[in-house]
């Protein structure tokens, strides 16, 4: 049977840690060549870096540091893979931070750089990757793929995390209007939105009131697992997912259906 993304080119974003890395190495075991862009290689949640993981396994794998704020950052990334596999099929964005604040605990500095990250950061990525698409031959009807990680809290509120809620909700909103401007040019642009995942990254995210929470507010009987997000994540980078573009696809447990 042949893989999925065999021979594709694939640029993610957040690829060092959590789903990131999880999309990274699912990709990579359906044929994909990979470049992984960080702010570093560390794993978060604990590990070998990703980068080592895989090219002990014997994918085709690259890095390059960055900081998805920074249009040099962004457009450098999107060369980088071009020069080293000749093309760039998919874009994953999937870098992203968040506060735990509320509205009046929340300064203007933290605010800015949670949008500059999670907002600007897909703007900047998304139009470096679309410009370049734009150059390519059509092949099995598409030039490009996009595919965004955005959040059920992009449609629901954050509790506690108004910067990130609000970001994330922007990514939902940048993903139809991509997809709506360039499906004519045979560029297609998708979303995951991600219910509560357990990582294993620390932080607020994994302390016991939001992991009950979450456990309490989710219809299935576990919570979501990275692979879930990267499976998802996997159909829509993959010639599969042709006819479909501007969808937000929720990845829940049924959160949001319940």
């Amino acid at each position: 049977m042949s893989k999925r993304l065999a021979g594709k080119s694939v640029l993610i974003t957040g690829a060092s840690s959590g789903i990131g890395r999880a999309i990274a190495r699912r990709f990579a075991a359906e044929g994909a060549r990979l470049m992984l862009a960080d702010l570093t290689m560390d794993v978060r949640e604990g590990g070998t870096p990703t980068l080592e993981l895989l090219r002990a396994d014997g994918y085709e794998v690259d890095f390059i540091q960055i900081d998805v704020a920074s249009e040099d950052d962004t457009i450098r990334a999107v060369q980088q893979t071009v020069a080293r596999y000749g093309c760039l099929d998919v874009l994953v964005n999937d870098a992203a931070i968040g506060t735990g604040k509320r509205l009046t605990d929340t300064s203007l500095a933290e605010w800015d750089r949670t949008l500059a990250v999670n907002l600007t950061g897909v703007f900047l990525m998304s139009r470096a990757a679309v410009n370049q698409m734009l150059t390519q031959d059509i092949r099995n009807e598409a030039r490009g793929r996009l595919v965004n990680i955005s959040s059920q809290h992009g449609m629901i509120a954050c509790p506690e995390d108004i910067a990130y809620g609000t970001s994330k909700s922007g990514v939902v909103y940048m993903t139809r209007q991509i997809a709506a401007d360039y499906a004519k040019d045979h560029i297609i642009c998708n979303a995951v939105a991600p219910g509560k995942i357990v990582t294993g990254k620390p932080g607020r995210a994994a302390e016991p009131r939001w992991m009950d929470y979450s456990t309490s507010r989710t219809p299935m009987p576990r919570l979501g697992r990275p692979d879930d997000v990267a499976n998802t994540a996997l159909f829509l980078a993959s010639d599969e997912a042709t006819f479909m573009t501007g969808e937000n696809i929720l990845v829940d447990g049924g959160w949001m259906a319940s």
